[in-house]
């Protein structure tokens, strides 16, 4: 898996001082600062701190089965802002070595927020899935032939949790899949256009990359 973060601290020397500091006992194989210079913390081979307790199609131990990449940004608590051009354009090429040599699948390509729904909301609202899901680095927003299945709310958690979400605390679960896939409208409501988002994003995909 790629579980794509924000460093949510005032500034990236804090970020990084931070995830240098042994005794924070948190840690990332890279950092992408906002001018677009890619630092790498942990060799990809070594096993890095990044998901705490988090859950993702049926793997909890995250930070075993995963790199994962900091972007700079203060973050909710301290200012977030949209991502710097310079930032995506650094962060693209990493993602898709990184997901090329280890042959992930768009679909573990992921938030902090998606993987830890009742702790997190990184990467945010504002980080451009889109640019990479035209790339090929993760899965779109479906936007064409939307059909509405009509579940119930039991029966679009259980879609949910078939996607790859951990349904076990239900508001953060729809929160979580609504910043990434409907991040105009965060509310937590099982609505029609999540329901057919979600049909969609579970449909069998032509090419199998998913």
């Amino acid at each position: 898996m790629i579980v794509l973060h924000y460093t949510g601290m005032a500034d990236a020397a804090s970020a990084i001082a931070r995830l240098c500091d042994p005794t924070a006992k948190v840690s990332a194989h890279y950092l992408v600062t906002e001018d677009g210079q890619v630092l790498r913390m942990v060799t990809e081979d070594k096993r890095a701190w990044h998901a705490g307790a988090s859950h993702w199609r049926g793997v909890s131990d995250i930070n075993s089965a995963s790199v994962g990449i900091e972007l700079v940004n203060p973050g909710h608590e301290f200012g977030y802002r949209p991502f710097p051009e310079e930032q995506i354009d650094a962060l693209i090429p990493l993602v898709a070595g990184i997901k090329d040599r280890y042959a992930i699948t768009r679909g573990n390509v992921v938030g902090h927020s998606d993987i830890a729904p009742t702790r997190k909301q990184d990467p945010g609202e504002l980080f451009p899935w889109a640019r990479l899901a035209r790339l090929r680095l993760a899965l779109p927003r479906p936007t064409k032939n939307l059909m509405d299945p009509n579940w119930t709310e039991a029966g679009f958690l259980l879609a949910l949790e078939r996607f790859g979400y951990d349904v076990t605390d239900k508001l953060a679960a729809v929160v979580a899949f609504q910043r990434r896939f409907r991040p105009e409208l965060i509310d937590g409501e099982i609505d029609g256009e999540c329901r057919a988002i979600l049909l969609a994003l579970l449909l069998p995909k032509p090419r199998g990359d998913d």
